[in-house]
Order: structure tokens, then C-alpha cells, then sequence
């Protein structure tokens, strides 16, 4: 969406706080020894304190209030019985609904004790987002955001998932544009004052080909290597973005 009056402002504010402050106490809360599960009745405590609603559930059916994916998996992990180890790279990813707006966010966790090859991974997808989000200025084209975060990803010796992006969000969970990790020749739409997409590179440490789990949602690296996430919700502007999910 773009937007086009107060009331537009306000409401994405709000959402983008309550998300922003959900994804907070769930990392907070990671530790090794706790199921998914615990971990997603943290965040949706937060929610419901709030008055919000998960998004993935209230629009796809999604069996969680939150998706929780670890190492392998990329993406949309359902929250379950699996207990969380040391060592663990935990992705929670938080996108909810008030009154009609819509936000979303992401981090990757890392539970101590971190290799080496893992921290800099993470080190490196935070330094993508944070040159993505730098990159999304009015008048520029999409693919300088992805032009940007790829670059990170290149000089830290890894590699973007392609195959995931960033979006179009606020009135859905899921609007135009895509927004790719990587530099995309053909994603030449200019952003606009007032557009609000979400900026997130994903990163692996191995191949960048993702499968999808037999559960039908939980998408996983095809050579079983590490993958992290980090996402923000931004409102394009003329100068720096506004960041709507930092708290």
C-alpha cells in the first residue's frame, strides 16, 4: 500500500510496534531446552495483549501464530514439539493484523554456543538489511535494494536465496511489489513517497535452493546448509526510510 493520510500513518504505527515488540520477547524468551511451541505462545501472549491477530493464521491458515525455523529451514517452520539446542540458529518471524494494517518482521536468534562460520553469517545478513533498508529511497528503482543487500551478502562470502523476497505490505500481509534479495535487471518499478514494503534478505552458508517439507509449508536449504533471516517493515520516504517494526 502507499500511504495517503493520517489515519494510514497511525494505523501502520501501531501494528508495526505491536510486531516489533512481539518479535522482542520472543527472543528474548530463545533459549536451548524450549519447544517452538513455547516459543510461539510467547508471541502470541504479546499479540493478544495487544489485540492483534496473527497474520499468517487470519489469512493463510497457517497452523501457528508465528513462524519458527531453524538452521535448514528458510522459511515458515511450524512451531511444534521441537526443542531448541545449543548451536541453534532460530528464526522467528512475526507479521499480524490490527484494524485492517499489517506489518511484518523477522530475526535469526543464534543460541550459544555459535560457530564461527554462523555468527558471521548473521553478522553479514544484519549488515544486508541494514544496506537494503539505506538503498530504499523515492525515485530509485526496486532492484537498488536488492542490488544493495547482495553486495553485502557477496563481500561476507555468502550467497542470497533468491527463490525469497521481500513485498508489498499494509492492507495485506502480501502486496505488489516484490521486492528481491538480489539484483533483479527487470525490477525497474521507482519506489514512491509513502510505499511500504518489507525489506529482508535471506542468506545461506551452502546451496541457495530451497525444497518444501512434505508438512506443505516449511522450506528447507537442498543441501541441509544454514540459512538466517532478517526483515524490517519500511514506509519509503524522500530521505532515510521510516522503519515502522523497530522498537
Amino acid at each position: 500500500m502507499s500511504i495517503d493520510s493520517e489515519k494510514d500513518l497511525v494505523g501502520l504505527l501501531r501494528i508495526g510496534r505491536i510486531v516489533g515488540l512481539t518479535l522482542q520477547a520472543m527472543q528474548a524468551a530463545v533459549q536451548a531446552g524450549l519447544t517452538t511451541a513455547q516459543l510461539d505462545a510467547v508471541g502470541r501472549a504479546v499479540l493478544e495483549s495487544h489485540g492483534a491477530r496473527s497474520a499468517p493464521m487470519l489469512v493463510y491458515d497457517f497452523p501457528g501464530y508465528t513462524c519458527i525455523s531453524i538452521n535448514d529451514e528458510a522459511a515458515h517452520g511450524i512451531p511444534g514439539a521441537r526443542t531448541i539446542r545449543p548451536g541453534d540458529l532460530v528464526n522467528i518471524d512475526v507479521s499480524a493484523e490490527l484494524d485492517g494494517y499489517f506489518a511484518d518482521a523477522a530475526i535469526t536468534v543464534p543460541v550459544e554456543p555459535v560457530s564461527a562460520l554462523h555468527r558471521k553469517l548473521c553478522d553479514t545478513a544484519q549488515a544486508a538489511l541494514t544496506d537494503g533498508i539505506a538503498a530504499a529511497r523515492a525515485g530509485q528503482p526496486v532492484n537498488a535494494i536488492g542490488r544493495a543487500m547482495e553486495s553485502a551478502a557477496q563481500r561476507g562470502g555468502f550467497a542470497v536465496i533468491r527463490e525469497l523476497t521481500g513485498h508489498g505490505v499494509g492492507r495485506h500481509i502480501h502486496e505488489p511489489p516484490t521486492v528481491p534479495g538480489f539484483y533483479a535487471r527487470r525490477a525497474r518499478q521507482p519506489l514512491t513517497d509513502g510505499l511500504v514494503i518489507t525489506v529482508e534478505p535471506f542468506l545461506c552458508a551452502g546451496s541457495n535452493r530451497i525444497l518444501t517439507d512434505r508438512d506443505g509449508w516449511t522450506l528447507r536449504s537442498a543441501d541441509g546448509s544454514a540459512n538466517v533471516q532478517y526483515e524490517h517493515t519500511i514506509v519509503v520516504t524522500q530521505d532515510q526510510p521510516m522503519v515502522i517494526t523497530a522498537v
